[in-house]
């Protein structure tokens, strides 16, 4: 039988952690057989000239509130599933995290079990849930609807913990006024990705949350208390402390690049910043508007707003944020390129044969083909 065999060469080629230049790849039925210098690599059957461009691994986008004119939070079903990740490969992301805004007990419960089915559907993409709120602070509820703002109680946190084993990853964005440690434990020992975000709490109660389990911060600076001379808040915990990574909604409106780039040289390791676009049912559309709860979005300038100015979500491509960090915040193309893949996909366990098997190739930061292999990977 006649084998496909595909090469790729003449440009940057990012493997999921280093980008490497003069390196050439070569698939045979979507599999990766060579990987090495241009040079030592067979080029029989199709070869791709990359004219310098750049092929690296498909997006890991942890936070998808909606796309192809849809929001989760509107419609909790498989098929609404099936549109956002569509919309979302289109964009460059083969893998992510359908995110759930804080809504009512029933919504979320519906949310659960369509994405249960989508996993094992196998819509492409999906690779869990992230359930940002109900448990969140009313001070910090940026544009998260107060009605069901609301304390976790046991039989939440009896449901998260069902739904962990149901699904291949849960994340739940809590905050401290409305969790506790105890529940916060709990769950990370149920397998529960626990994130902080939507928060005031101070510097110190942050830190313990983190010695219980949290693992996480939601969208860094957005949503929470903030960097000050005499208390360092959720941004300072986050930045101080090497067990969290903190997603970062970097499209300079959510985010100076400047304290992007600040922060980028703060963060302690092992922990990461790593990117999510925090997009929602305007990506992949040319649409200028639409609805979550009743309440009417508007896309204007980069941004999405409700009435009263409050952003909500993003109007954001995750290339474009590489962009940002690359041509804004003095971050390497190498660094900003984890941020999009290695790192986020790291956090979720889908490193190496788990994950996401598409390719894209970028003509400097931008996207001009979607899906260039098929089922190519690069290992």
């Amino acid at each position: 039988m006649t084998k496909n065999v595909v090469t790729f060469r003449n440009g940057h080629i990012f493997d999921g952690q280093k980008l490497w230049a003069g390196h050439a790849i070569r698939f045979v039925d979507g599999h990766a057989k060579e990987f090495g210098p241009d040079a030592e690599v067979p080029r029989d059957g199709n070869v791709v000239d990359l004219s310098g461009d750049l092929l690296t691994p498909g997006y890991v986008d942890l936070q998808v509130n909606g796309g192809g004119g849809v929001m989760l939070n509107n419609d909790p079903s498989v098929d609404t599933l099936r549109r956002i990740a569509k919309a979302h490969r289109n964009l460059g992301v083969s893998t992510l995290l359908p995110t759930l805004i804080t809504d009512s007990a029933e919504k979320t419960r519906a949310t659960i079990e369509a994405t249960i089915r989508a996993v094992q559907a196998g819509v492409p993409g999906i690779a869990g849930l992230h359930l940002e709120g109900p448990h969140l602070s009313i001070a910090r509820k940026g544009a998260h609807d107060p009605e069901f703002i609301r304390p976790m109680e046991e039989n939440d946190l009896e449901a998260l913990i069902t739904a962990s084993g149901r699904l291949p990853v849960l994340k739940v964005t809590v905050a401290p006024e409305s969790v506790t440690e105890d529940q916060v434990s709990t769950l990370a020992r149920a397998g529960v990705l626990v994130s902080l975000g939507h928060s005031d709490a101070s510097f110190e109660v942050c830190m313990r949350y983190f010695a219980a389990g949290a693992r996480c911060v939601t969208h860094l600076f957005n949503a929470m208390s903030q960097l000050g001379n005499r208390e360092p808040g959720l941004v300072g915990a986050a930045l101080a402390s090497g067990v969290v990574s903190a997603s970062l909604i970097a499209d300079a409106v959510h985010v100076h690049p400047e304290t992007i780039r600040t922060a980028w040289a703060a963060k302690a390791a092992p922990g990461r910043i790593f990117l999510v676009s925090d997009a929602m049912a305007v990506a992949g559309t040319d649409l200028t508007e639409f609805e979550l709860g009743g309440r009417l979005i508007r896309r204007r300038g980069g941004a999405l707003k409700l009435p009263n100015g409050t952003l909500a979500g993003a109007d954001l491509e995750l290339t474009f944020a590489i962009k940002v960090l690359v041509e804004k915040s003095n971050v390497s193309l190498e660094s900003a390129l984890q941020a999009a893949i290695f790192h986020p996909a790291t956090l979720i366990g889908i490193t190496g044969a788990k994950a996401d098997r598409q390719l894209r190739r970028l003509s400097g930061l931008r996207r001009v083909s979607s899906d260039l292999t098929g089922s190519a990977a690069v290992h």
